[in-house]
């Protein structure tokens, strides 16, 4: 097998050395005209030496034909021959061939001597986006031909000879960063738009960042790498999974939406403590910025309690940080979840800007108003307040109309728009049904000044700050694009949110409860009796961490008991506590107490590079439908290949027309 597989490297190296296209500088010297890679074979191994004598030993360069990246050569590198492999950029003026990497670009110089003919003919004659390596020596730029705006700007290298690796047929878009290319377009041809400085960026920093991460975790912390299954069985709770047919009848897989079970598994088993780059799955449909598959940091150790945890992720995001994002501080600030949606509305407050919500009850207690007053009178009713400076002056009609109506249709509630007027006086329907003294007091309570916005809804507590924290944030969007300064971009605010309620009622059916996150949460110990009494009251051991207004990890320490699992299955939830008897056997088999967390890797890195999706940092995403444009999957599979997993397709009535909209999808 060896021996037929060194005959066969060897008949491909051959049609190399006979294909590849290289010309070279006739005029030059013996040492400039020398080719850097000559295709041999090493018989004894049957390996071939691609390298170049002077390719690096370490570094971006080693073992490869360069010896230089096209971004890294500076003046300190003028008079050195170098060799540098990548794409024509473009051609300007049959003088100069800009050639691109990963690294950056840097400028050929194109030989004008009629010696040099086949050598300009053939650096002439690329098309953009050709592959070449060319061979030269790097000198200065004239005088005031410097290129300040390009880090190679200073150099250009004087071409001695070009070797064509594959010349490029027309692209659908030209790989350039200011050239506006459609997101449909860009991942149908993924492989083009991976070239572009960005997206090259992006990856890279993903990458250290998961290298240093490691680093952390196994040479600090000492935790262990695990690899946990794909395939597994369905879990109760949580989103809905994906399925995997087998070959035995009426029998699936699931795929995970996060190794939950198997970490905790792994710390019965004492690993202690665990962690890996682990690949999830969510069948969760066409939700905005979400991927069906995604990449966590996923986290688990035994013999610990919750301060532990966030200490060791505060030093995780500290030590893995790049440097040239700035010093990250830590211990993080800490918010409960009550002050969370007190103030914010939401459950991952964004606290680079205040406009926090206000209570306004104590202005319309005695209210004639009959809209607040009916408001106040239902049990948790209220009324709140977001204060938005110079929202009157900068918002213009069409904006208040779309506050209203997203109100109204997302939530269901109606909006009350009160604007401050220069003068100090209230524009809004409410103006003639509020006295003096409550006009006063609502200004005095809510700080509002001219020019200013106040946006107001009464009702249930559990609707009112929802609307208003999500109305909050798009104020900021909007205050934004009419140049007014609210959230530093380059600003990183963390936070730490407590103390969530460990379930919450059923959205179809309110007097069922379901987990708030996942039913292997502990209570905090102080709850730990209202679990069996009052479980809707009980707080849950759960953290999740925050970045500027995004969720980009939640864990909590886990329940280590069977009896307590047992009864949060069966009595609260009423799950089938038989999906999980491999679980609870083993939480009765000796379990530390453990927990753990999970980052969601893709959101934490779109963050730190300013991505306006988490498709700009990951390699190969799925569209906003949860399809590959570039491949067509998901596909169709023939009756034939769907016998041996005894499933058959029960189509629309019309199968083409189905078949229609799935290819339109694609689109």
């Amino acid at each position: 097998m060896a021996a037929e597989s060194r005959y066969a490297l060897r008949r491909v190296f051959s049609g190399l050395r006979a294909h590849s296209v290289y010309y070279q500088n006739p005029a030059a010297s013996p040492r400039q005209g020398r080719l850097l890679w000559t295709p041999q074979m090493r018989h004894l191994s049957g390996s071939h030496p691609l390298l170049t004598s002077r390719s690096p030993a370490t570094g971006p360069s080693s073992l490869s034909f360069r010896s230089h990246t096209c971004g890294e050569l500076r003046s300190d590198h003028v008079g050195e021959e170098v060799s540098l492999c990548g794409w024509v950029q473009y051609l300007r003026q049959d003088l100069f061939v800009i050639l691109r990497d990963f690294s950056g670009s840097a400028q050929v110089l194109i030989p004008q001597e009629e010696s040099a003919g086949h050598l300009k003919a053939a650096l002439c004659d690329l098309p953009a986006e050709s592959v070449v390596k060319v061979t030269g020596t790097v000198r200065r730029r004239p005088t005031g031909q410097e290129n300040k705006g390009m880090p190679t700007g200073d150099i250009e290298i004087l071409a001695v000879s070009v070797e064509v690796f594959n010349k490029s047929q027309k692209l659908p878009f030209e790989i350039k960063d200011f050239v506006k290319k459609s997101e449909s377009l860009r991942m149908q041809y993924r492989y083009l738009d991976l070239r572009s400085s960005r997206m090259q960026k992006n990856l890279r920093l993903r990458s250290q960042l998961v290298m240093k991460m490691r680093e952390y975790l196994c040479n600090v912390h000492g935790f262990v790498d695990v690899e946990t299954p794909t395939l597994f069985k369905r879990t109760p709770g949580g989103a809905k999974e994906f399925v995997v047919p087998s070959r035995e009848a009426g029998r699936f897989y699931s795929l995970p939406q996060s190794p939950q079970q198997f970490k905790q598994l792994l710390m019965v088993g004492g690993v202690d403590r665990y962690f890996q780059m682990a690949r999830c799955y969510r069948d969760e449909g066409s939700k905005p910025d979400r991927q069906p598959e995604f990449t966590q940091v996923d986290i688990e150790m035994s013999f610990v309690d919750q301060a532990g945890i966030l200490s060791l992720v505060e030093g995780l995001v500290q030590y893995s940080w790049p440097a040239e994002k700035g010093a990250v501080t830590a211990p993080f600030p800490t918010m409960t979840y009550e002050e969370a949606m007190r103030d914010y509305g939401v459950d991952k407050p964004d606290t680079r800007f205040s406009m926090k919500l206000i209570d306004l009850c104590p202005v319309f207690l005695s209210t004639e108003i009959d809209v607040l007053r009916s408001a106040l009178s239902q049990p948790g009713g209220s009324v709140q307040a977001v204060c938005v400076p110079s929202g009157a002056k900068l918002f213009a009609g069409k904006d208040l109309e779309e506050l209203k109506q997203t109100a109204n249709t997302q939530f269901g509630q109606e909006l009350s728009v009160v604007l401050v007027k220069a003068d100090g006086t209230l524009r809004s329907p409410l103006k003639k049904l509020l006295s003096v003294s409550a006009t006063d007091e609502l200004l005095q309570r809510t700080g509002a000044k001219a020019g200013d916005l106040l946006l107001m809804a009464a009702g249930s507590l559990h609707a009112v700050r929802p609307l208003l924290g999500n109305l909050r944030l798009r104020c900021a969007e909007l205050l934004e694009s009419r140049g007014a300064s609210v959230r530093d971009p380059s600003a990183f605010h963390f936070l730490w949110v407590l103390d969530f309620p460990l379930f919450l009622p059923k959205a179809e059916a309110p007097d069922q409860l379901e987990s708030a996150h996942h039913p292997f949460t502990a209570p905090v110990p102080e709850d730990a009796e209202l679990l069996y009494t009052q479980p809707q009251k009980v707080r849950g051991q759960h953290y999740d961490l925050v970045l500027n207004g995004c969720e980009i990890g939640g864990g909590s320490i886990r329940i280590h008991k069977a009896s307590e699992q047992l009864h949060v299955l069966k009595s609260v939830l009423k799950e089938d506590p038989g999906l999980l008897a491999h679980l609870l056997e083993a939480l009765d088999s000796g379990a530390p107490p453990h927990g753990g967390i999970a980052l969601g890797l893709d959101r934490l890195v779109s963050i730190l590079v300013g991505a306006r999706s988490i498709r700009d940092v990951i390699a190969f995403p799925k569209s906003f439908r949860g399809h590959d444009l570039m491949s067509g999957a998901p596909d169709f599979v023939s009756e034939e290949e769907l016998k041996s997993y005894h499933i058959a397709v029960k189509w629309p009535v019309d199968k083409e027309q189905e078949k229609r909209g799935i290819e339109d999808a694609k689109k």
